[in-house]
């Protein structure tokens, strides 16, 4: 269960020092604070709900919602969230979690997003695959040609190459220009030419 200060001062009522009683309890490691005002007692169901509420408005993207597809084949522990108007990465680091925050396109951002469930039935929010994939080609090093693409997407970041090509190429072309960035136009590029010679549906 995730608590701010006010429900653990709520579940700590009775005693006469909530504040030693919370350090106790975090002591004892049955109690996680993921940062200030901000605690949980069972961070593994809790994480993918924390990783949307710790630095907000976010999403979960990047590698993390890959891998969570198997768009990827490497476990990925940290969970990595995209943000928008932050100037900054940010990171929150716990014992067993590390929350990561980077920055997309203010314009980009409620796009693509749906919603999955914890263990506990919790809904959270989460990148599409397709919203997943331009999110994290946004944050690599600028490819302005489809040979560096290609380079980029099946040998730097291991997409699965049949998993790639199930991708709904219509949303990726669709909010492509929003990025504003090369990589993407490149993407959006590399998907219309082989659509054009019947590579691509």
């Amino acid at each position: 269960m995730i608590y701010d200060s006010t429900s653990l001062k709520n579940k700590y009522s009775k005693y006469s020092n909530i504040n030693q009683k919370i350090s106790i309890e975090v002591s004892k490691e049955r109690l996680v604070r993921v940062k200030r005002g901000l605690y949980t007692d069972n961070i593994k169901v809790d994480a993918p709900i924390i990783a949307n509420v710790c630095y907000e408005p976010s999403y979960i993207s990047f590698e993390y919602a890959l891998y969570h597809y198997g768009l990827i084949p490497e476990h990925v522990s940290v969970y990595t969230s995209a943000c928008f108007n932050k100037k900054n990465n940010k990171t929150y680091v716990t014992k067993e979690v590390t929350f990561e925050y980077r920055s997309v396109p203010n314009e980009v951002f409620p796009y693509g997003i749906t919603y999955e469930k914890n263990e506990s039935g919790l809904r959270y929010k989460i990148a599409s695959k397709e919203k997943a994939l331009c999110d994290i080609l946004y944050s690599k090093y600028p490819v302005r040609s489809i040979k560096e693409l290609k380079v980029l997407l099946f040998e730097d970041l291991r997409i699965d190459e049949d998993e790639f090509y199930k991708l709904d190429f219509n949303f990726i072309i669709e909010i492509a220009p929003l990025y504003r960035s090369n990589t993407i136009n490149t993407l959006s590029r590399y998907i219309r030419e082989g659509k054009k010679n019947g590579n691509i549906n």
